[in-house]
């Protein structure tokens, strides 16, 4: 026999050949994230991508790692996997373009239950489709089954990406002053965090993905839920090239209150305008239906705006004139105050 199977790990609940079809579905998707770098195909036990020094001085490479969280479990009460894995990369992409570097490459790991083949296949789609939106290649990745650890029918999503940047085009908060202004750069959504609150708040186990709020125009609470997060790495790339950043923050778990006050000098607060913030009517339905402060929204939730910039005040017309060009509809939402730490909405 020059076939690898095995009837016995097939009978303790792995089908290692549902395996090797999983990675035959996924090749279409994967060679559309196929950018100049990578070598070699699928099925190495490494991703290899030759790093192309023109340009560079002194690189230095960034590296960001994350998952999606139980916001895999509204995918999984919709039995619907091909939007998560954008999620996924965006996680982790969006993170590493805060230092001021470019995602070149990315990996995901699947665990599951049951390896459904064509279920995998539907989750590396929306992995490949978050590679494009970044603009780096998905090299390599895994999948794991593992019956008796996750029911047949679930599974988890995690991943890395691994950027590069000139060391002194690293975004370097200690060049932050007083009255420089934030920019805000408006979610999809709720994005990948707090789904603990939203499922519990929303009744998602008991059929409150299925309703359909008149806030939400023609989509179910469910398919609101499940918007993409969004990839801000291209537009962010423009801004960089065009304006003197001071620094950026990824706005994930912990809202406001937690990411913004990450990206601030020492010695800086930021005066945010609350009714300047553009917040997406999905937000109000689960503090209403949770009764939940709006204290603890911002300290939860993106609460519509997905990433923050700091840039000069001089500067901030041209910040929203190339952001706007790239398809983000930013605003001005606050600026930097010096003395008081953290973040003062107002």
């Amino acid at each position: 026999m020059t076939r690898s199977e095995s009837e016995s790990y097939k009978a303790a609940g792995v089908d290692i050949t549902a395996g090797y079809r999983a990675v035959e579905l996924m090749r279409k998707h994967i060679a559309r994230t196929m950018v100049p770098g990578v070598l070699g195909d699928v099925g190495g036990f490494g991703g290899l991508f030759e790093l192309d020094m023109t340009g560079y001085r002194h690189p230095v490479l960034v590296a960001g790692t994350d998952g999606v969280g139980t916001k895999l479990r509204i995918a999984m009460l919709l039995d619907k996997h091909d939007t998560v894995g954008i999620d996924c990369v965006a996680m982790c992409v969006n993170d590493v373009i805060c230092c001021g570097a470019k995602p070149l490459i990315f990996l995901d790991y699947i665990a599951c239950g049951k390896n459904v083949p064509e279920k995998i296949a539907s989750l590396v789609a929306g992995v490949a489709e978050g590679c494009v939106q970044a603009g780096c290649a998905l090299v390599g990745g895994e999948t794991a089954e593992m019956p008796g650890f996750y029911p047949e029918d679930e599974y988890d999503l995690a991943g890395f990406a691994v950027g590069a940047v000139e060391k002194e085009k690293i975004l370097d908060k200690s060049a932050m002053r007083a009255g420089d202004v934030v920019i805000a750069l408006p979610s999809s959504g709720v994005h990948s965090n707090g789904f603990s609150l939203v499922r519990k708040a929303l009744g998602a186990e008991a059929g409150g993905l299925d309703a359909k709020p008149p806030e939400l125009g023609d989509a179910t609470v469910g398919e609101t839920l499940l918007t993409p997060t969004r990839i801000y790495v291209k537009p962010v790339l423009a801004l960089m090239e065009k304006v003197d950043v001071r620094s950026l923050s990824h706005i994930t778990g912990g809202g406001f209150y937690e990411n913004i006050p990450r990206s601030l000098g020492e010695g800086f607060g930021v005066r945010l305008e609350r009714t300047a913030v553009r917040t997406p009517p999905i937000f109000g339905l689960i503090a209403r239906a949770g009764s939940i402060p709006e204290r603890d929204m911002f300290n939860t939730f993106n609460m519509g705006v997905g990433m923050t910039a700091v840039v000069p005040a001089a500067q901030a017309d041209t910040a929203l004139s190339v952001l706007r060009a790239s398809g983000v509809d930013a605003y001005v939402l606050g600026e930097v105050t010096p003395g008081r730490e953290g973040v003062t909405l107002c």
